[in-house]
């Protein structure tokens, strides 16, 4: 069972936080808005709506696959998906197929693999969402708030062996989401949904299964984990027994730890793309181009290498460089001493902006404290050994973790004023 290889890709959904929805003037709120009450007739799909572009969100996701390494298409297109679901009013869904704003980009993951690993981004489209169904007491009720908000789709190449890795990479396009505040990307919200395309390679096979298994809409990275995971070890079993895997979409139960089937997967061909009539395509400039690539800010890794260079511990670098928080922090409070690593500690390990503010004052007072002088020193360590004769007898049974008690002893009796390493010199001195 171990000889098979996972072959795993993502698709991410991301909805962007544009005012107006994709294609109408639609509001782009929806979240706990009473039902069907953000809607009009463009995402109704009533006769003689047109659909007029959201020019907001195809700048934001031009930056965001500029962000990731993509290149932009000069000449770029919307094209209808053609699919029925009661929650899908037109009966087609507005997307890109064959022209996609951004195309081969990539993202390095570090967290998840021995070595830096580079994740091939396929393509970044631009379309707009469904509504949603409601299952109660027998009956579907039918909510479009959310149809026509505005969706990105980032496809990446099966370049994932395992869960671990899929995570990691989901967890950063949520942080870039954010870096270029295009969406809050709250996953409890549906901001964020993840589906893993899932197949194995059995022992020896070189060319990609001639399957995938779709687990669509999964709203956690522990849920994407579990899912794959579980996915990995029902195909590895369907091999073990001589089974033909179908191509499939299925969904994960969180309650049973399972993925269920809901449908056989759908190819291109089975949507019948076209291109979108109502909408003409687009035509960006080189000078247009660079305009956007100018206002992108400085990505995490990039923000991990600066601290690098500038000599914070590698682990540091990239927990404030991956965390906004943390980074606010660190903008605010990095010069405030001259131990940078010091800093860094104090950021990583805080959770509240009061905790970083505190322990920075607490190692700027103890800096310019007056230190005791040896003799001084020595006059207290006196004091603290005649106070604590238990652990004297304990350094002499030969327990070290006494001479670590004693010395906090003489760092509390001295309120800090003491230096640590000269107390364990004359400690290990009297208490020989």
């Amino acid at each position: 069972m171990n000889d098979y290889t996972p072959v795993i890709g993502l698709e991410i959904h991301l909805q962007l936080k544009t005012k107006s929805k994709m294609f109408s003037a639609a509001p782009n709120q929806q979240w706990q808005a009473q039902p069907n009450s953000m809607v009009n007739p463009v995402e109704l799909g009533l006769p003689g709506a047109l659909p007029v572009p959201n020019e907001t969100a195809i700048t934001w996701t031009q930056r965001f696959g500029l962000a990731l390494g993509c290149s932009l298409n000069k000449i770029s297109k919307f094209d209808r998906k053609n699919y029925f679901y009661p929650d899908l009013p037109k009966g087609y869904q507005i997307s890109q197929y064959d022209q996609p704003f951004c195309y081969e980009g990539n993202l390095e993951i570090t967290e998840s693999v021995d070595k830096p690993k580079n994740i091939r981004i396929r393509r970044i489209h631009l379309e707009e969402d469904t509504g949603k169904s409601h299952h109660k007491n027998g009956s579907t009720y039918l909510d479009f708030n959310k149809a026509g908000t505005p969706l990105v789709e980032i496809v990446t190449e099966p370049d994932f062996a395992n869960a671990e890795e899929t995570s990691e990479f989901a967890k950063i396009i949520q942080h870039v989401a954010r870096i270029l505040d295009i969406s809050d990307a709250d996953m409890e919200k549906g901001h964020l949904r993840l589906e893993a395309n899932i197949s194995v390679k059995k022992p020896g096979e070189i060319e990609l299964p001639n399957y995938r298994v779709e687990v669509k809409n999964i709203n956690s990275f522990k849920f994407l984990r579990d899912a794959i995971n579980h996915e990995i070890q029902r195909q590895k079993q369907m091999h073990e027994e001589g089974k033909i895997i179908p191509q499939q979409t299925r969904g994960w139960n969180e309650l049973k730890g399972i993925t269920v089937v809901q449908r056989d997967k759908e190819d291109a061909h089975d949507y019948r793309y076209f291109p979108e009539p109502d909408i003409p395509p687009f035509v960006f400039t080189d000078d247009e181009i660079n305009q956007l690539r100018g206002g992108i800010p400085l990505m995490p890794w990039d923000i991990k290498k600066d601290l690098q260079s500038g000599g914070i511990r590698e682990d540091f670098a990239h927990i404030i460089a991956y965390d906004q928080q943390k980074m606010s922090w660190w903008g605010t409070h990095n010069g405030d001493l001259s131990d940078k690593n010091k800093i860094a500690s104090i950021i990583v390990n805080a959770k509240e902006t009061e905790e970083v503010i505190q322990k920075i004052n607490d190692l700027k007072a103890a800096s310019t404290r007056q230190m005791l002088s040896d003799t001084e020193l020595e006059r207290l360590i006196q004091k603290v050994l005649t106070e604590n004769p238990k652990a004297v007898q304990d350094i002499k049974d030969g327990k070290e973790n006494a001479k670590k008690f004693l010395v906090g002893q003489v760092m509390k009796a001295s309120k800090g004023s003491a230096d640590p390493s000269s107390a364990q010199q004359i400690l290990d001195t009297l208490t020989q």
